[in-house]
């Protein structure tokens, strides 16, 4: 298996990345922070990412990872109230709609979404990315997808009726 290159990886996967994070995250500059980070620990350690079957994945959950060291080390320091609200401004490519409809699910069907969607990886790995099992994944994408298309759905309907 021939290494792949490590500017050749960034250029092709950092946006699809920095989506999957936003989806869980739903702050950009939180995200953006996280995916450095965690491409930072990609190229550190490059030998061993560039070989892994599915390296986007591998950042994307180091990035989440990372997320979850960062905020148990200050949680003690940074008073929690109002800090639940996504930070402006959105990214340009992705709807602001949908980014607050998938902020209503919970974690791991965004986690899934995230890895299943924007990342396009296949059950088996996102169930190994996430150390859940393969039927775990399809059950929470297809709620996943059921509780988007109602939110979607109401939203358009919201928005028509304000015209």
């Amino acid at each position: 298996m021939e290494l792949l290159k490590f500017e050749d990886f960034y250029r092709d996967s950092r946006d699809a990345c920095l989506r999957a994070v936003l989806v869980v995250t739903a702050d950009p500059i939180l995200a953006e922070d996280l995916v450095a980070e965690a491409f930072t620990r990609a190229w550190m350690s490059w030998r061993k990412v560039g070989r892994h079957p599915a390296p986007r994945a591998w950042v994307v959950r180091t990035a989440l990872n990372t997320r979850v060291s960062w905020w148990r080390r200050r949680r003690h320091e940074v008073a929690l109230a109002g800090h639940d609200a996504p930070a402006d401004p959105q990214p340009q490519d992705v709807d602001p709609a949908l980014l607050a409809a998938l902020q209503g699910l919970p974690r791991r069907q965004r986690e899934v979404v995230a890895l299943r969607v924007l990342l396009d990886l296949d059950v088996e790995t996102t169930a190994a990315t996430l150390g859940i099992a393969p039927g775990t994944v399809t059950a929470h994408l297809s709620r996943a997808v059921a509780a988007l298309r109602g939110a979607l759905t109401t939203t358009s309907g919201t928005q028509e009726a304000e015209r």
